[in-house]
């Protein structure tokens, strides 16, 4: 993965979603003591599912940003290649994602 950076999210954004990223590592932290305690699975697959909930709301945060920043510069830029380029990283990204 290259070094870009969350180019373009202004300091309100980041800390929202620093915070939001916070309380969901708080929450794994929380269903890992439940496991530990050998607490009953559906109580852990309800937490579970919870924290994947609160990481789709990051991801459509940070995807919103990309859309609304940096595709839409690549997209008026008159380099086709970074146009293609910007499109291949999000075709990458979603592919990924159907893995698991």
């Amino acid at each position: 993965m290259g070094a870009r950076t969350v180019r373009g999210l202004d300091p309100q954004a980041k800390q929202k979603i620093l915070a939001r990223l916070r309380s969901i590592e708080g929450h794994l932290g929380g269903v890992i003591r439940m496991v530990e305690e050998d607490a009953y699975c559906v109580d852990v697959l309800k937490q579970t599912k919870a924290v994947q909930a609160a990481l789709d709301r990051v991801n459509t945060m940070l995807l919103e940003r990309h859309l609304n920043h940096c595709v839409t510069t690549a997209i008026r830029s008159d380099d086709p290649r970074e146009r293609e380029r910007v499109i291949g990283e999000l075709i990458e990204v979603f592919e990924a994602g159907g893995r698991g």
